[in-house]
């Protein structure tokens, strides 16, 4: 169902709303100024199956916990505490790769003595405990990070060499050898590969968030450029007025009255003017603010698909539609997790219809909280023109924000 937050409130909300205190963020909140707390977790594995996705593919290395519990590598005493050592430092070392990010230098000097325990038991117990060695590459994938050079691979390659050709010494047959070759090899890769591919998700996802918020911190820079070329030299002319009608005020009430509508006429241009750039006539519209979303969009990895019809569109409506746009697609950049984003533009019943949806998460705003900022600021300027805001998840899954506005002039 779906959030309906309509434009337009009367004085007494209007002055709540600006004394009120801090308003709850919503999924179009898009401060870009503001400094955010970050903790360097350079090589942390943040995503991805975490260390118990991983342990039950320890169980690869079972045959040689069954020559221990079978009797087969003897004396028993010896097999059992150096593989439960074994058993407790990679688990450790595994734990520390995820938990204190890769190239922990205790997770590693942990795997490297895992690493001796190992080659031990082989060497001592004979090629059945070669099913270690698949368990150890798990280890180096998850431990080991990735830099400059591919350091997993240059560890786990000869890793695989070493295993292969310690169990052929110890009586394994060639088969038995390749196979200790290979599964040491791939086990290792596998992991390593996975990981890695996680971590650079990780890596498009912050990059998508500090674009939108760049994006949107430079267009709040741009727009109080703008209100301070408007208003300084306004503001300095209706001064200078108020100056003359002072010193007039006693002398020639007409030209007073002159004066005194000249800073009336001024003012009225001055709120024309910003009502103007808050709306974004200056310089952009729907037309520039569609085409500036398909761009961010694409850049994003969102399939942008437009439908426009029954325009052009009076000036007015157009701006402001192309501020919903401006902030639609930044909810849909920032917080959607979408695959594809659909914009659309009708005229319906002497109405002006846009719609941005997409196909992401659709997570409503929590119930009984106040619109954020990015959405408080867009349904003040709906109101302004007498416009309904409606924004939720869709049908079907997704999020939708739509925006009706009436048309108030004939376009020829």
């Amino acid at each position: 169902m779906k959030r309906l937050v309509r434009a337009g409130r009367d004085p007494a909300e209007r002055e709540a709303a600006g004394s009120g205190g801090t308003a709850t963020e919503d999924r179009t909140d898009t401060t870009g100024t503001a400094t955010q707390d970050r903790t360097d977790t350079t090589g942390q594995i943040d995503d991805g199956p975490g260390p118990f996705g991983i342990y039950p593919w320890l169980l690869i290395g079972y045959d040689a916990f069954s020559d221990v519990l079978n009797g087969r590598a003897r004396p028993v005493w010896a097999s059992g505490s150096l593989l439960a050592i074994y058993a407790l430092l990679l688990c450790t070392a595994i734990w520390y790769g995820f938990r204190r990010g890769q190239g922990d230098r205790w997770a590693t000097v942990l795997l490297a003595a895992a690493g001796v325990d190992a080659f031990t038991l082989v060497g001592w117990f004979g090629h059945g405990m070669s099913a270690l060695m698949p368990t150890l590459a798990l280890g180096c994938g998850v431990v080991i990070q990735w830099g400059r050079r591919p350091w997993p691979v240059l560890v786990i390659a000869p890793l695989s060499v070493a295993a292969g050709l310690l169990a052929w010494v110890r009586g394994a047959s060639a088969g038995d050898a390749i196979g200790a070759w290979y599964g040491t090899l791939i086990s290792g890769f596998i992991i390593a590969t996975m990981l890695r591919l996680f971590g650079a998700v990780k890596e498009l996802r912050e990059t998508r968030e500090e674009l939108a918020r760049t994006a949107v911190s430079e267009e709040r820079l741009r727009f109080a450029r703008d209100l301070h070329d408007l208003l300084g030299h306004t503001l300095s002319v209706m001064v200078v007025k108020a100056q003359a009608v002072r010193k007039l005020a006693a002398r020639d009430a007409g030209l007073t009255a002159e004066q005194a509508a000249d800073i009336e006429e001024i003012g009225r241009d001055a709120l024309r003017q910003v009502r103007l750039a808050v709306t974004g006539y200056r310089g952009r519209g729907l037309d520039a603010e569609i085409d500036g979303a398909r761009t961010a969009l694409r850049d994003a990895g969102i399939t942008v698909l437009v439908r426009k019809e029954g325009t052009p569109l009076p000036e007015e409506t157009d701006a402001l539609l192309g501020w919903a746009v401006r902030e639609g697609v930044t909810n849909v950049i920032r917080h959607s997790g979408a695959g594809t984003c659909e914009i659309s533009v009708v005229r319906r019943a002497g109405a002006a219809v846009l719609s941005v949806r997409d196909d992401g998460r659709g997570a409503p705003a929590p119930s009984g909280t106040s619109p954020g900022n990015g959405l408080r600021g867009l349904v003040e300027r709906i109101g302004v023109a007498e416009g309904r805001l409606e924004a939720g998840p869709a049908d079907g899954g997704g999020y939708l924000l739509t925006v009706t506005l009436p048309l108030k002039e004939t376009v020829s």
